[in-house]
């Protein structure tokens, strides 16, 4: 196979549902291809970008929490936490797991991967700056399953700060990225970036062995992965269009699993550059963007309208808060107020993520209507999410499911690795890092909702829809679940089988 394949439709037992009858099976290969990111794909756990990567990684490697569908913290290497009072020591007990080379899994090994993560010398770690809040010299191993993290400051977060990507538990003294070895239900076999990968079946796997052999994740653009799908190429195709959805719709060898609302799209501003350094222009692109017609077009209608603020559905999502609708005469008045009205602006996109470019010239088209002139570019696919962060005016932007803060950690902040839209203000760090030391609940989550409402009408983020997730998977092929990307048992590839 040159290409790889995916496709996806809503599946007949509706969102997450699975209607599996066969017992489950072991044995077999699966096959699964993602969208790839050619040469910029990495075996390095720790600096994962690409749902590609991610899948890869969970397959060799563990983390010492995850996600559930909520977005809430559960126990994986970690079988349980417990914080003091004040949320500035947490300790982890750990289950008795094994790497793939025979090694039991102990304190150490947690230790060094986070002081693997905090390298200051690595500046492609995706969870250096969220989890820079550990003290690492007072953690510390207390007896064989238990290890102690210290905070620089208090942080009620600790656990799902942990689940977020780029956390996986490597061996102590792992130094090789192109040698993996985990504690992860598979072995490492091979890996070409841009191409393929390889695992086989640990039966000694702390959650039990998987059912299938053997793993093969695949790299490939969307009409590569439709095309391996509906030939029976491979069984389980990620991210696929509601356009190709729809032209499916009673495949008799392929269902879809779908995860409603279970990703953010729409545009980062930039915010440290003209014309979007005015609040006024910022706030006049994001009153002429019709978002329901966006979602209609780009989406196909599988998802909801966004409000400017990531998280809809999620926990410490703010309530109340009135919908952004479009109003063109209010974008025009605030454009020629900012002294942006009639002025040109570039709009950076891709085809990294399907509907991206749609989206781009959809908009480019509403805004005309309030004399704003939007030019589209289009960079490589392989670097784009890199590039983003310092390329054009306005960029394309999309999340995959979250928490709310980690969210903010990893895009909103001053030091955020994925900084996009350039926010860069050290009031709103300062009441980020009160509302994440904040014990209790309900004054943290109304902590959390005025951060969200701040950038919903003074930051750069134009988001205008929350995208349910399609997955294609072969009729062949049992066990898959429909949950958001990035939580526990989404590409759970070793608790599905093959009939």
């Amino acid at each position: 196979m040159t290409g790889a394949a995916g496709a996806v439709l809503l599946s007949s037992c509706g969102p997450g549902g699975s209607s599996d009858a066969a017992p489950p099976r072991r044995g077999g290969t699966l096959r699964a291809v993602f969208p790839g990111a050619g040469a910029k794909e990495t075996l390095d756990p720790h600096a994962q970008r690409q749902f590609v990567d991610i899948a890869r990684h969970k397959a060799v490697f563990d983390k010492l929490v995850d996600l559930d569908a909520t977005l809430r913290p559960v126990p994986r290497l970690a079988r349980s936490w417990q914080p003091n009072a004040d949320g500035t020591v947490w300790r982890f007990t750990l289950r008795a797991a094994t790497f793939h080379d025979g090694h039991p899994l102990d304190p150490d090994d947690v230790l060094f991967s986070l002081s693997r993560i905090l390298d200051p010398g690595a500046a492609d770690h995706l969870a250096k700056g969220s989890l820079s809040v550990i003290d690492l010299k007072r953690s510390r191993a207390v007896g064989k399953r238990t290890v102690e993290i210290t905070l620089k400051r208090p942080n009620a977060e600790l656990p799902s700060l942990l689940a977020m990507t780029g956390t996986a538990v490597v061996r102590n003294g792992y130094r090789d990225p192109s040698r993996p070895v985990g504690t992860g239900p598979f072995r490492f076999g091979s890996f070409t970036a841009g191409r393929s990968f390889t695992a086989r079946r640990f039966d000694d796997h702390w959650a039990g062995a998987p059912y299938i052999d053997e793993l093969h994740i695949l790299s490939a653009a969307t009409e590569a992965r439709a095309n391996a799908v509906q030939a029976g190429e491979v069984e389980y195709a990620h991210e696929m269009t509601p356009t190709f959805a729809r032209l499916i719709r009673g495949n008799a060898r392929v269902r879809i699993v779908s995860a409603p609302r279970s990703g953010a799209v729409g545009f980062a501003l930039k915010t440290d550059r003209p014309p979007f350094g005015d609040p006024d222009a910022a706030m006049a692109l994001k009153l002429v963007a019709d978002r329901k017609r966006l979602v209609d077009v780009v989406l196909g209608g599988q998802g909801d309208i966004g409000n400017d603020m990531y998280g809809k559905g999620y926990e410490y999502y703010p309530a109340g808060v009135p919908q952004r609708e479009r109003d063109v005469a209010e974008a025009r008045r605030l454009l020629r107020r900012s002294g942006a009205l009639n002025k040109r602006v570039t709009l950076y996109t891709s085809t990294a993520a399907d509907g991206f470019v749609d989206a781009a010239h959809l908009l480019a088209g509403q805004a005309a209507d309030a004399g704003l002139r939007i030019e589209v570019t289009t960079g490589p696919p392989e670097s784009y999410f890199t590039d983003l962060l310092g390329t054009g005016m306005v960029g394309s932007h999309r999340c995959g499911a979250m928490p709310i803060p980690t969210y903010i950690s990893e895009r909103l902040l001053d030091g955020s690795p994925q900084n996009a839209t350039a926010w860069h203000h050290k009031d709103f760090d300062q009441d980020f890092a009160q509302a994440q030391a904040t014990t209790d609940e309900k004054k943290r989550t109304a902590r959390y909702g005025v951060a969200l409402r701040t950038v919903r009408d003074k930051g750069g983020l134009l988001l205008w829809g929350h995208s349910d997730w399609l997955n294609a998977v072969a009729n062949r092929l049992h066990g898959v679940k429909g949950m958001p990307p990035n939580t526990v048992d989404w590409a759970r590839f070793d608790r599905v089988w093959l009939a």
